[in-house]
């Protein structure tokens, strides 16, 4: 079993002698993602950090997508709810990478790739995102590599 998911359940014990529900609630559905990736497919697999990881970054996103419909739609309360179930997931996950970090990686990978222009975009997004690794979001990596390549 990963590092990540025993972190987790023993978390989750921590959490419910505490009576704190909020972290209760986030850590059981997250261990309830994991069970449901876990089953999926034709046989039952066991995931590994990487794939915890990636896990707990989409349920993340799921969240903050979530709270930023709920605050459009009037629903400051419930969009809370999703900011604080974000904040518990975001805990597990690597430190985010500074803007600073993130032009860096994009430069190296533009250098070694020899990529010029927008069209060559794929290229770059190739080599970078390995070494991203849940670091940073998507839209984030693909933002400064669209900015580097343009300009």
């Amino acid at each position: 079993m990963s590092e990540l998911k025993d972190r987790l359940k023993n978390d989750l014990t921590t959490a419910i002698k505490a009576r704190d529900k909020v972290r209760t609630g986030t850590l059981r559905m997250v261990l309830a993602a994991i069970s449901t990736e876990e089953a999926a497919g034709s046989a039952q697999r066991s995931l590994d950090d990487d794939e915890v990881t990636r896990l707990l970054t989409r349920e993340a996103k799921k969240r903050r997508e979530a709270a930023e419909a709920f605050d459009r739609g009037g629903r400051s309360d419930q969009a809370e709810a999703e900011r604080a179930e974000s904040e518990v997931i975001s805990d597990y996950l690597p430190k985010q990478l500074t803007d600073e970090e993130l032009s860096d990686l994009v430069a190296a990978a533009v250098t070694e790739t020899g990529a010029d222009g927008p069209k060559a975009m794929g290229q770059v997004m190739k080599v970078v995102n390995p070494r991203i690794a849940g670091r940073a979001e998507g839209a984030r990596v693909a933002a400064e590599v669209k900015r580097q390549l343009a300009g």
